[in-house]
């Protein structure tokens, strides 16, 4: 079984049209990327995996469209971000499981989470305190951790840097996922990116907490940064808490397994260590559902 962890909605039921096209040239150091687009293009991209989590995000207190492109973004499913989601899962319910996105200041949040699981059953929830511009110990984002840990909800925090200026960088940095994890020892949650740059500092966490995970979304394209990460992960015995995920439509799920797959090749010709590739295949081939409670 293949599950990819970390998508993103698609704004778009039917074709983007060509004047609301975008291209992201700040994503990634080797290739622009549409920033926008449909559901027959994602699902395209994700024929290769067995289930995908997607998602969209709350930039601001009452977000609407909630896609990869800000708080302005456009769509033609739904007006809000998380009937945007559940509109994709319902049409497709064995390829996707949604998560759903709130931001803690919106004086709505739990009751959104509440419709959300309830009446959209959306299973999981997607923060990034970074660009969604809160303090991730505020007390009420304490509340939506709270929440998600009584019923069951996994979150996937983003962790790590963000291309987004107007982003708090401390925000997101993987040391506060300890804080919150020692207050909500049941809750099950998933460190983006493995907190890149700084991976030591997710690996750590990881490793201290049992409901901890982290994801390798959004790393083969810097070699380094990848092979580096995942060599701390074999060091510090976290490869079997590292969950596969490809950060759509950043990239591809067919991108990352085969950059995954060619993870020493850049130290080739040296003596440095190697991540081992049995332990990739397991990587790829988890059954991160299980692990969440999620199957």
């Amino acid at each position: 079984m293949i599950v990819d962890v970390h998508t993103h909605t698609p704004q778009y039921r039917n074709a983007v049209p060509e004047d609301r096209r975008t291209i992201n040239t700040s994503w990634r150091p080797d290739a622009a990327r549409p920033s926008n687009y449909s559901w027959a293009e994602y699902r395209q991209s994700q024929s290769v995996v067995d289930k995908s989590i997607v998602f969209g995000i709350a930039w601001e207190p009452g977000e609407r469209v909630g896609g990869t492109n800000g708080p302005r973004d456009h769509g033609d499913v739904a007006e809000k971000a998380n009937d945007f989601t559940a509109t994709f899962v319902h049409a497709y319910p064995d390829e996707l499981i949604g998560f759903m996105c709130v931001h803690p200041y919106d004086v709505d949040a739990l009751d959104e989470m509440e419709r959300s699981r309830v009446d959209l059953g959306l299973r999981g929830v997607k923060l990034g305190a970074n660009y969604q511009a809160y303090d991730p110990l505020d007390r009420r984002a304490l509340a939506v951790y709270q929440y998600a840990e009584r019923h069951g909800l996994p979150i996937l925090f983003h962790t790590g840097t963000s291309a987004v200026k107007s982003a708090p960088i401390p925000a997101a940095h993987p040391l506060t996922v300890d804080e919150i994890a020692s207050r909500y020892p049941d809750l099950k949650i998933i460190m983006a990116h493995m907190g890149h740059p700084w991976t030591v500092d997710a690996t750590v966490v990881v490793r201290k907490h049992a409901n901890v995970y982290t994801d390798i979304s959004g790393l083969f394209y810097r070699p380094y940064t990848h092979y580096e990460a995942l060599i701390k992960a074999t060091e510090w015995s976290i490869l079997d808490k590292v969950l596969f995920g490809s950060d759509f439509p950043v990239t591809t799920p067919t991108e990352t397994m085969a950059g995954l797959r060619a993870v020493n090749d850049i130290v080739d010709g040296t003596r440095m260590p190697r991540v081992p590739l049995d332990k990739i295949e397991e990587i790829i081939h988890r059954d991160s559902l299980a692990l969440l409670g999620l199957d």
